[in-house]
């Protein structure tokens, strides 16, 4: 392993560990972190029990109103990160786990802290990319409250959901 590799995965460990602390300091719900071995490039943390997002939404397992709710959350809680200048990545429904009564969301490793209007309409974009794809028949609405949620929880809301809209325009733009 190279040196640069090392400083690379020790840099993203690190990241990882303060995001993960950054979210619960925001409220938002994420596995606590016990122990960051550096030299290693390990977090020792919270295992969250429970069914992914992704799982409940295709299974249907969640009832129309309790989907509502928890989506709600979602938006609420990307809020909360956005405000605290968290921006995480990732934003998909396999990175959201129902354990206790709460939505978790998990894997900060391509997160990142920015306070930018850019970077929290992409960190938005690339959750309606993940809802358009793997719940195409639910994105509508889904996608619909958990706007209404993050706009809840962050008064920085409609320039970030302006941008992910401009952002979407760019991308389509270059697709053709």
């Amino acid at each position: 392993v190279t040196e640069l590799d090392l400083l690379l995965r020790r840099q993203r460990t690190v990241r990882e560990a303060r995001l993960l602390h950054a979210a619960k300091r925001a409220g938002v719900p994420a596995p606590t972190v016990y122990l960051v071995d550096v030299d290693n490039a390990t977090i020792v943390m919270d295992y969250v029990e429970g069914g992914t997002l992704k799982e409940l939404i295709k299974s249907g397992r969640l009832p129309g109103e309790e989907l509502r709710k928890r989506l709600y959350e979602v938006g609420k809680s990307i809020g909360r990160l956005h405000r605290m200048g968290v921006i995480h990545g990732d934003l998909t429904t396999s990175n959201m786990i129902l354990s206790r009564g709460k939505i978790f969301f998990i894997d900060f490793g391509l997160g990142d802290f920015s306070r930018s209007v850019e970077d929290r309409g992409v960190d938005l974009h690339l959750m309606k990319r993940a809802l358009e794809s793997t719940h195409y028949d639910v994105f509508e609405e889904a996608f619909g409250i958990i706007l209404q949620g993050y706009r809840s929880s962050f008064s920085g809301a409609d320039a970030v959901i302006e941008k992910m809209w401009e952002i979407e325009r760019r991308g389509r733009y270059s697709e053709r």
